[in-house]
């Protein structure tokens, strides 16, 4: 775990930001001395995260915001702008899944996860960028994905390739935009109680089970393990660290994985 202070007077954007793992960061980003730009869909989400993280003595700005337009978001980065003077970190959080077999996904249900991870992830990541070279300085950005971006993900289709897209562009732009200061990393977490996908990737006790049991670790991931490791990458304890990955998954996708069963089985 980092020290107080580790993260004193940044100034971070977290989309998805009032639930799950986004609410996780923001907790442990205010508790290392960040300030918060929270950034969903849902203003009722985002004003009860930022009143858990005004009572650890933070200070959280709420801007609804749909990423999957570039309007409302280049609004939010000004609003961020305006209130704080400054950003520092971008971590693109916000996402959607379910689960559902290729042959019968819909064009609509197909448009709404890539428009919020693949095409979301862009226009935050471009408006934010913007800043940072219009003003000749440096910063930070997470990319939150999964490890069947690389791994495939039976039912997941719609969400794997646009996390597998994500990578992409999180290891092209880490290229393109070293020589301007601006650091372009991962996270990839395995399965974690408490997030807003939980219901719907093991919406029953058996499902849970079954997926425990894909984890050599034997257990599910917790959302202050994922904010850890985030607030490490975002931090120049990481100052070398660009184009990588960061997977935390418990062995997982090292394993034979949720579909094939497992030797704790």
């Amino acid at each position: 775990m980092l020290p107080p202070g580790t993260l004193q007077d940044r100034v971070a954007i977290i989309t998805g930001g009032g639930t799950g793992l986004g609410k996780a960061m923001a907790l442990e980003f205010t508790r290392l001395g960040a300030r918060v730009v929270l950034a969903s869909r849902k203003a009722e989400n985002l004003e009860k995260a930022a009143a858990e993280i005004a009572e650890w003595g933070g200070e959280a700005l709420t801007v609804p915001t749909d990423v999957r337009d570039p309007e409302q978001v280049d609004r939010m980065v000004q609003a961020a702008l305006d209130r704080f003077g400054r950003i520092d970190i971008l971590v693109n959080n916000a996402a959607g899944n379910f689960v559902c077999p290729a042959e019968e996904l819909s064009v609509n249900g197909w448009n709404a996860v890539v428009n919020i991870v693949l095409h979301g992830t862009f226009y935050c990541t471009r408006a934010v960028a913007r800043h940072w070279i219009a003003q000749g300085r440096g910063g930070n950005i997470l990319n939150i994905i999964a490890t069947y971006a690389w791994t495939g993900g039976p039912g997941t289709v719609h969400s794997a390739a646009a996390k597998a897209g994500v990578l992409a562009m999180t290891r092209t732009l880490a290229v393109e935009w070293a020589a301007k200061g601006i650091r372009v990393n991962c996270i990839a977490p395995g399965p974690v109680d408490g997030t807003g996908a939980a219901p719907q990737l093991w919406p029953t006790e058996e499902a849970r089970q079954a997926v425990i049991r894909s984890v050599p670790l034997g257990r599910m991931g917790r959302p202050e393990e994922i904010a850890h490791a985030a607030a490490y990458l975002v931090s120049d304890y990481a100052g070398f660290i660009t184009g990588e990955v960061l997977t935390i998954d418990g062995g997982q996708w090292l394993g034979r994985g949720v579909f094939k069963g497992s030797p704790r089985s």
